[in-house]
């Protein structure tokens, strides 16, 4: 039975009072031709009691012994703190900071996660997020088009070892802004771009070059060739960084001689679930001289006239703003509950903490790269430097493997044949922090059998 908050009796004398015979004349002046009426397709309504036992299963084909799935969304322990003070009233509630005065405690929390993810990429400024990594890149591919003045064109080249799905959102979201991405292929023996083979472009008017660091395939570009070469061309360069890598290599703004210009990248990894497929937070870092093309919100920290400490909203240039025709974007933010997790994983853990996450993650891999090796006819795909994600090419197709190892409970990696038919025998297989040496040979054991059942 739906619930109403009033009864029949109420419903009668609400009528009587405005002197009207039926609540469906209150919506007479619609015009039927204009009504949906019933929702056909929509099925009838069930009982709380029902919709908890259906979600209850839906939530249930979701649950799995282990997973060692990355490609874009990352498995890393949170500590309990996190969601508890992320789910206190403050912040669950909290309404975007338009009014400083009453919101002097969420702008300070995004004034922290700046703070922390400008030092994390070694870049000058940080925005107050955006919905996601994908879009995060297309709004970076976006502002590099705006903001280099050198370049005439509307083209911007793109490392084909960038995330394919990426790369897909960024044409959907530039395309109508007759923005071309020319993407450069890739090294079949390396699984990353060669220098050398860039020669093609030079030449080329380009306003710049998006680079993945570690890559799709989980390689580590030759990212100070790659910037350096780019900034010769007379291109600004685009990082694309898992945040939990740059604890342990080198992060955008160190790349090359000058650095890269922008950082993007999905922060899932700082203490966001992975769930059905969200939610997701994407940042935003760019050097300072390109900031007034930077789009979202920035927070900025001054003193009033008693010279306290305060934070407010600065720089904004967004459709809704008196100046509408200096924005740089329709996006909002994502700033509210997700940049808080975010802030306060990073809080909690410090320079020191996320620094042996990543050296956990890392060591977890070479663990199992070695483990796997045993495998007659398996073996890494690519050579050279990983950080945390490994392709392994096998002796088969890859999608029989993947589905055998996930009767057995565990999911063993990402089917790179859907992307590339050339890499229809090799999966894409990570390792966090949360896998201890029984889960590596766990996975090992099954591999095994899941080859012998092909």
């Amino acid at each position: 039975m739906p619930f109403v908050p009033h009864t029949i009796d109420d419903e009668r004398i609400m009528l009587e009072t405005i002197d009207v015979s039926s609540i469906e004349s209150l919506f007479d002046e619609i015009p039927s031709d204009l009504r949906n009426g019933q929702l056909e397709k929509t099925p009838a309504g069930v009982s709380e009691m029902t919709m908890l036992r259906l979600m209850s299963e839906r939530a249930a084909q979701d649950s799995i012994s282990l997973s060692f799935l990355g490609a874009g969304a990352y498995e890393h322990h949170i500590p309990s703190a996190v969601w508890d003070i992320t789910s206190r009233g403050e912040f669950l509630t909290a309404y975007t900071p338009y009014q400083a005065e009453a919101s002097q405690g969420t702008l300070q929390l995004i004034y922290e996660f700046q703070t922390m993810m400008s030092r994390l990429t070694a870049l000058d400024v940080a925005n107050a997020s955006v919905y996601d990594g994908a879009g995060a890149l297309a709004e970076a591919i976006l502002m590099a088009i705006r903001a280099n003045k050198k370049s005439k064109s509307k083209r911007v080249l793109c490392a084909g070892t960038v995330h394919p799905r990426y790369l897909a959102a960024c044409r959907s979201i530039v395309s109508n802004q007759q923005i071309e991405i020319e993407v450069i292929p890739y090294s079949e023996e390396t699984g990353t771009l060669e220098v050398s083979a860039l020669g093609l472009y030079e030449s080329q008017d380009f306003a710049g070059l998006v680079i993945s660091y570690p890559n799709f395939f989980g390689c580590l570009e030759d990212v100070d060739q790659l910037t350096d070469w780019a900034h010769d061309a007379g291109m600004l360069v685009i990082g694309v960084a898992n945040p939990m890598a740059l604890a342990l290599i080198k992060a955008p703004g160190n790349w090359g001689e000058e650095g890269a210009d922008i950082a993007v990248g999905e922060a899932q990894p700082l203490g966001i679930p992975v769930l059905s497929g969200g939610p997701y937070l994407g940042y935003m870092c760019c050097r300072k001289s390109i900031v007034r093309q930077m789009p979202g919100r920035i927070i900025g920290r001054t003193v009033d006239l008693d010279g306290k400490e305060g934070f407010a909203l600065t720089l904004q240039a967004r459709e809704q703003h008196i100046r509408r025709a200096k924005a740089t974007s329709n996006i909002c933010t994502n700033q509210g509950l997700l940049v808080t997790a975010a802030s306060i994983y990073l809080s909690l853990l410090g320079d020191r903490g996320l620094h042996s996450v990543a050296t956990r993650c890392h060591y977890n891999l070479n663990s199992l790269i070695e483990k796997v090796s045993s495998i007659p006819g398996v073996s890494a795909r690519f050579a050279g430097p990983v950080f945390h994600e490994v392709v392994f090419q096998l002796p088969t197709d890859a999608t029989n493997v993947l589905q055998n190892m996930s009767a057995k409970g565990i999911l063993g990696g990402y089917d790179l044949g859907q992307i590339d038919e050339k890499l229809s025998d090799c999966m894409l297989t990570n390792t966090t922090e949360t896998k201890t040496e029984a889960d590596l040979q766990l996975f090992v054991n099954v591999l095994k059998e899941a080859l012998g059942g092909c």
